[in-house]
């Protein structure tokens, strides 16, 4: 995941916006991380470089 894609993801449960954390970065893309909600504080993860925005009940 780039970080410019910040500047057009929301939270898919209520539209808030997400806050950013970096667990791992290799050159320019996030590889490892977490998106938290900050309106309901649902945490999406970000693995392989890519955001999971499924609902919490829904991912695997």
């Amino acid at each position: 995941m780039r970080d410019d894609l910040m500047e057009i993801l929301c939270c898919p449960m209520c539209k808030g916006d997400l806050t950013l954390s970096v667990t791992r970065r290799v050159k320019d893309e996030i590889v490892a991380g977490t998106l938290t909600c900050t309106k309901c504080a649902t945490v999406y993860p970000i693995e392989d470089a890519i955001p999971n925005l499924l609902p919490p009940d829904e991912r695997d």
